[in-house]
């Protein structure tokens, strides 16, 4: 009974978007309610639940999108972002500019999460879009796929690593099996998919197009780069430095506190607005009116990504993964396709890839232990199970939907099959590799 009605909450939202036409904000809101109350929420719990999956989510998010979208329109609007694509073009081609993007995305998602590397890269893939007059799906979608399938099956991200913490697994072998599983998920989910996806219409957000300026006008290629990629360099210099052995304590905290999402990407604006913005000749009241135009752009996104945390919140505060989780540990399976599929049915019904992730740990632990599975290749199982299914209750699906500016039916056959296909390209070569070791 309990899946029956997520189903009818989830064709109920859908149903409201896409035939009445209503909010998706609004949208978000009267079926997390009505899920709280069919799914026995004490009604008098049911706004608290809604209130804190909307805080939960936007208080991770609300900095990184905004500021990200500051940088992300001043990039745009500098140049910078047309002299990065120029210059990505002039190295790759025309013909292997896909494969360029791929490794961007790969490179960058490694230690950066998930919304940081979206927010980052967009005004790139846009601007290579439209300078170059690419089909935009064909590009982005292979970047996002090498985020995603990076924050889904490699530490340092959250939930590879406290999955490796709770199945005693060594983080670097993860890491090293997650590469080898990575790549092909990758390359099948993202270039080779995408190629059945260049018809889909897209207009993307105009806010992110960079002015296409004289060649004179713009901002030297190191400048761009840099400045582009410095929440990249932050992030990893920060990381290495708090790893290694025998540092000062306060610097460690230093440092930990420098690499924080939120700070980095300040620091990284403020450098953008000099390097950019002032050191290019624009007055800062000009500049400020970029910032204050970028906040209007993503105002609507941010509270579309907030309505997807009130229902994945109801969904937790139900019970719903839990009672899933009962269902299906007592089934007859290989153990890593078992710890997949428990993650891929909490993932549909939540919503959340670390919920998922965290809540199959808790199940399949024993199961793995008595069954002496490679814990490595369960940390990976379960992490390609939490990337499936990814729909309307995953702030994942709103990003692309909004920010490429498609429609629910489109956004279903590029993002939410990218996000299926390379979940089950990385339980195969979990299967796979665990034949050899």
């Amino acid at each position: 009974m309990t899946i029956i009605i997520v189903l009818l909450c989830i064709i109920l939202l859908i149903v409201l978007i896409s035939a009445f036409k209503v909010n998706t904000f609004i949208s978000f809101l009267i079926v997390s309610i009505l899920a709280g109350i069919w799914l026995g929420i004490p009604i008098n719990k049911v706004s608290s639940s809604v209130e804190k999956g909307i805080g939960d989510v936007l208080g991770s998010l609300a900095v990184i999108l905004t500021v990200g979208a500051m940088m992300g329109k001043l990039v745009a609007q500098s140049g910078a972002a047309q002299k990065i694509a120029s210059s990505m073009m002039q190295l790759c081609g025309e013909k292997y500019i896909q494969w360029g993007v791929v490794a961007t995305g790969f490179l960058i998602g490694i230690p950066l999460f998930y919304g940081i590397g979206f927010v980052l890269m967009v005004p790139l893939i846009f601007s290579i879009v439209y300078k170059y007059k690419l089909p935009v799906i064909y590009i982005g979608l292979p970047m996002l796929a090498a985020l995603s399938v990076t924050h889904g099956f490699l530490p340092p991200h959250p939930s590879p690593s406290a999955l490796a913490i709770q199945f005693n697994a060594n983080m670097g072998l993860t890491l090293l099996y997650g590469l080898i599983v990575a790549i092909p998920a990758i390359v099948i989910g993202g270039p080779i998919f995408s190629r059945a996806l260049k018809g889909i219409p897209s207009k993307p957000l105009t806010a992110f197009v960079s002015a296409d300026l004289p060649e004179a006008e713009l901002p030297g290629a190191f400048n761009s780069f840099f400045t582009a990629l410095l929440p990249v360099l932050l992030l990893i210099g920060a990381t290495v430095f708090t790893l290694s052995p025998d540092q000062d304590p306060a610097l460690v905290h230093f440092f930990a506190f420098v690499g924080s999402p939120t700070i980095v990407m300040l620091i990284a604006l403020v450098v953008a607005t000099f390097s950019l913005g002032v050191f290019q000749g624009k007055k800062l009241v000009d500049i400020m009116n970029i910032y204050i135009e970028a906040i209007k752009d993503v105002a609507m996104i941010l509270l579309i990504i907030g309505g997807s945390g009130a229902l994945k919140q109801v969904l937790v505060d139900s019970g719903v993964n839990g009672q899933i989780a009962t269902l299906l540990k007592d089934m007859d399976m290989q153990p890593l396709f078992l710890g997949w599929l428990i993650a891929a049915i909490i993932r549909f019904c939540v919503g959340s890839a670390t919920v998922a992730g965290l809540t199959t740990a808790g199940i399949i632990l024993p199961l793995m232990v008595s069954a002496h599975v490679d814990p490595n290749l369960m940390v990976l199982a379960v992490g390609a199970g939490s990337l499936m299914f990814s729909h309307v209750n995953d702030a994942g699906f709103w990003m692309f939907k909004e920010y490429f500016n498609l429609s629910m039916k489109d956004t279903f056959k590029s993002w939410a099959a990218m996000e299926s296909i390379v979940g089950v390209v990385g339980l195969a070569g979990v299967l796979l590799l665990n034949q050899f070791i």
